[in-house]
């Protein structure tokens, strides 16, 4: 009996690890379900984000920053592409022997290379060359290095270099606008970097764009005011006579009468912005905007428009200079070359007589000096805008004592700049208006603000006239061949600490041309000057003169002197009444 039982027990043992086992078959079968299901719908999210991080890009699409051209469309700055190499650290770790190639196709120290890969594990993003040649760029990507990678980037490159450095400034690595013009209009200029979604394979090569997230929009060209060709003369004068007076620094601004318009700005010493290297505050401040210095004797006419308006004086009154000096309180100012006795307005402009001038600025209304040529732009900025101009300094007149406005009116206890200068003498050739200065072309002519009478400045113009053709008169050197010359020379110590130094020097020379009509104004400033001229008659002079005369046939202006006629029988530019010109547009 026992032996039957056990083949009937067989059977069922075998049916029961059947079952076992179809249990456990089905029990896989669902966990392979359920963990499909996880993966689809549970963990997606998670999935998705790590296929994208290993796969998946949002690279930027890179912005052209807008080109700056000048008045007729000569470029004067614009962006070439390049590119820039980044690591993703993480990647570049696991393949450490890799390092020293890389180090050495981009001219890097390897030991540095590795110090700031390895210190970077935790970022995906590190920039280790900027701004490289594509070609250059290519030739690393062929390398085929894991996590090296490349973007396309914009470089500003300055076609004039040097030549109009300090007017355009420079952009920084990313191509922000940090000095000059560059800054003034960086709102304008930049443009704004778009973004598009891509899927790269292992060597960063992009298989698949996926999407357009944002697109990118190009900064927008600004054209100057800025005539190349007058800044290329100005700037070749400037630098040949900085090397010849062997001075410290100048500077000349060219201006537009008939619409404020800046034709030419240049300083020296130059800096070029297309070599970072060698770029550094001291260099590429721009003088003719931001530094300030006593005016000398070119202030004088802005206090003869003072007299004149006041009604006290004009073209044919006379001044008696003897004995060569004249006590202010307790200080004596005297003649530079002894008494010039009992003398018209316009030979103390031609002579540059300090006494004469004190002794008309002492006869004058304070408040009415003040007035005068706080209207004439001193004592504040220009309507220019350049990052960094200086107001100059042009104290309350509740503040002046008698020496004090004696003195002031030769050009000492006042501070100007360049560009205050040359656009105070745009007032003067624009007979009495004022316009704002623009490093914008301008298509018409701005209004302006009358703030000298025009009988005034057309008196004034034909004493200043006297300084160019006089005989013995301080700027005969500013002559043009062909061209009548308004202006006035100036020199003035240089203020140190505890007083002035009496062998340093600013030579300066401002005036307008053609006198019958002028169309532009300039000044000229030179540090210093060290080869033993320093009389502005003799160093800034014949810049204005070489500047000028070229710039006036550039822009095929009418000679107004007559030939082989003696300038003292020229009729006088108060003579000269012409119709408002045309700026003519080339």
């Amino acid at each position: 009996m026992k032996a039957r039982s056990a083949r009937d027990g067989a059977p069922v043992s075998y049916r029961w690890r059947a079952l076992l086992l179809m249990g456990l078959l089905g029990l896989c079968a669902l966990g392979l379900v359920w963990r499909a299901i996880n993966l689809q719908l549970v963990d997606h999210g998670f999935l998705a984000r790590q296929g994208d991080a290993r796969f998946s890009r949002v690279l930027d699409i890179a912005a052209h920053r807008g080109t700056i051209t000048d008045r007729y469309g000569e470029p004067l700055a614009v962006s070439t592409p390049v590119d820039s190499i980044w690591v993703n650290p993480g990647e570049l770790a696991l393949a450490t022997d890799q390092i020293p190639r890389l180090a050495a196709a981009l001219k890097l120290d390897r030991l540095e290379l590795a110090r700031r890969v390895t210190s970077n594990l935790d970022r995906e993003f590190l920039y280790v060359a900027r701004h490289r040649q594509p070609a250059e760029a290519e030739q690393i990507k062929a390398l085929g290095i894991p996590g090296v990678y490349s973007s396309r980037e914009y470089r500003r490159y300055y076609p004039a270099g040097e030549v109009t450095g300090h007017l355009l400034g420079f952009t920084n690595v990313d191509d922000a606008g940090q000095e000059g013009l560059e800054l003034a209009f960086d709102h304008w200029l930049a443009g704004e970097n778009g973004a598009k979604r891509v899927i790269q394979d292992r060597y960063g090569r992009i298989v698949q764009n996926v999407e357009s997230i944002r697109p990118a929009r190009e900064g927008r060209d600004l054209v100057l005011s800025i005539d190349l060709r007058i800044q290329y003369l100005a700037y070749r004068e400037l630098k040949a006579a900085i090397r010849d007076q062997r001075a410290r620094a100048g500077s000349i601004v060219v201006l537009d009468i008939a619409n404020g318009e800046v034709l030419a700005m240049v300083n020296q010493p130059a800096y070029n912005p297309n070599d970072r290297d060698q770029i550094e505050p001291a260099t590429y401040r721009n003088r003719a905007a931001t530094d300030i210095f006593e005016p000398g004797s070119s202030i004088k006419p802005f206090f003869v428009a003072a007299a004149i308006a006041s009604g006290r004086y004009d073209q044919h009154s006379i001044i008696d200079t003897a004995p060569g000096y004249i006590k202010v309180g307790s200080r004596i100012i005297e003649e530079e070359h002894g008494s010039l006795g009992a003398i018209d307005i316009a030979t103390i402009l031609a002579k540059s007589s300090n006494v004469g001038m004190a002794h008309i600025a002492l006869s004058l209304e304070p408040k009415l000096i003040w007035t005068t040529l706080s209207e004439l732009g001193f004592g504040q900025v220009t309507s220019g805008g350049f990052p960094g101009e200086s107001a100059g300094l042009l104290s309350h007149y509740s503040h002046w004592r008698p020496i004090g406005i004696a003195t002031m009116s030769h050009g000492y206890g006042i501070s100007v700049t360049p560009l205050q200068l040359a656009h105070a003498y745009a007032t003067l050739g624009a007979h009495g208006v004022s316009r704002p200065v623009s490093f914008l072309r301008v298509d018409s002519a701005p209004p302006g603000q009358r703030v000298l009478d025009e009988h005034t400045c057309r008196e004034l113009l034909g004493m200043l006239e006297s300084v160019v053709v006089a005989e013995g008169a301080t700027g005969r050197k500013a002559a043009i061949p062909g061209y009548r010359v308004a202006g006035k020379t100036g020199t003035a110590w240089k203020a140190t600490a505890g007083g002035y130094s009496t062998n340093l020097y600013m030579s300066v020379f401002a005036g307008v041309a053609p006198a019958t009509d002028p169309h532009l104004a300039a000044a000229v400033v030179i540090d210093e000057p060290g080869a033993g001229l320093y009389l502005g008659g003799d160093v800034a002079a014949p810049v204005f003169s070489a500047v000028m005369g070229g710039a006036l046939r550039l822009l095929a202006v009418p000679p107004d002197q007559a030939i082989g006629v003696p300038a003292d029988e020229q009729p006088s530019p108060s003579s000269v009444h012409r119709p408002a010109r045309t700026v003519a547009r080339r």
